[in-house]
């Protein structure tokens, strides 16, 4: 089957009853021009090993294997890992695993060693299984991803944007991000309400921290973000029992790191969040869910 054909998609969905899941993010790619944007964006050579997250019909996962790459691809829908078993599962380079991304063990796909990740990510829970890849220790450098447009835009938001979030301040730290080029609804089956993006991130070493450092840049952020449209003092103010003592060493810490004691989240820049974090700042346990970005 042609996997960029919409009339044999269709046919193929038809004929097996398949009725596509938007819960799940089931939406095909069926754009060849598109299919090979990610492909060169990826920049992966034969004989490179590839994780793949949501492999759907395998329009993704087939390319790839025919350029001699070997791919771990993990999708959770048992109908559509029976049909990548019946048309793909006879390749070499295909590992296979029948599994919830959001519930697999990382650790065990990329302990071996990965080159990239390269996927067509569901809208719905796209973003945390990004997250999830991009902040393991055993992380690939190259992250090649097709999302949502405002969620791509979220990723690559300077400071003082608008669309300045968690995600993008979590993901900047360690990637360079590139918004590779933009995607019609179109080019997918059934067509979404929205376009997409292709996003490229690579691996930087710019902002390295200590191990307890890096955990208190992930308390900040989350603690921050929760309550963005406060100031940032006000809210570690609060974090810290509110004591005269607490509020004077976090207005030694802001001098330090060059914030203004007006600052809110989003205006902080990536070396004024790793230079805060570096500071001995005890603001207790990390929250369980941030602000809606």
């Amino acid at each position: 089957m042609n996997l960029t054909s919409p009339t044999q998609v269709k046919s193929w969905c038809i004929e097996r009853g398949f009725h596509p899941n938007r819960t799940l993010g089931q939406n095909f790619l069926i754009d060849r021009n598109v299919l090979d944007a990610i492909l060169d964006a990826a920049g992966v050579r034969s004989g490179q090993r590839v994780l793949e997250a949501g492999p759907g019909l395998g329009v993704l996962t087939e390319a790839l294997l025919d350029r001699d790459i070997r791919v771990t691809a993990v999708e959770k829908d048992y109908r559509l890992c029976a049909w990548l078993r019946e048309s793909l599962g006879e390749r070499p380079g295909l590992t296979l695993i029948e599994a919830d991304m959001l519930e697999t063990d990382l650790g065990d796909l990329l302990r071996d060693g990965c080159d990239a990740f390269v996927s067509n990510l569901p809208y719905s829970v796209g973003t945390r299984i990004l997250l999830d890849v991009a902040m393991h220790p055993d992380a690939p450098r190259l992250l090649t991803i097709l999302v949502q447009t405002e969620v791509a835009e979220r990723f690559a938001a300077p400071p003082r944007g608008a669309l300045r979030g968690l995600s993008g301040v979590w993901l900047q730290r360690l990637y360079d991000v590139a918004l590779v080029r933009g995607v019609k609804p179109t080019c997918f089956w059934p067509k979404p309400d929205v376009g997409s993006t292709v996003v490229r991130l690579t691996r930087h070493d710019r902002f390295p921290l200590s191990s307890a450092a890096e955990k208190r840049f992930i308390t900040l952020t989350k603690l921050a973000f929760m309550h963005r449209r406060k100031q940032l003092a006000s809210v570690l103010r609060r974090a810290c029992a509110e004591t005269e003592e607490a509020a004077t060493h976090i207005t030694a810490c802001f001098d330090a790191c060059g914030i203004p004691p007006t600052a809110r989240a989003e205006e902080l820049t990536l070396a004024q969040w790793c230079a805060l974090a570096e500071r001995d700042l005890d603001v207790g346990q990390a929250p369980t869910k941030a602000e809606s970005e």
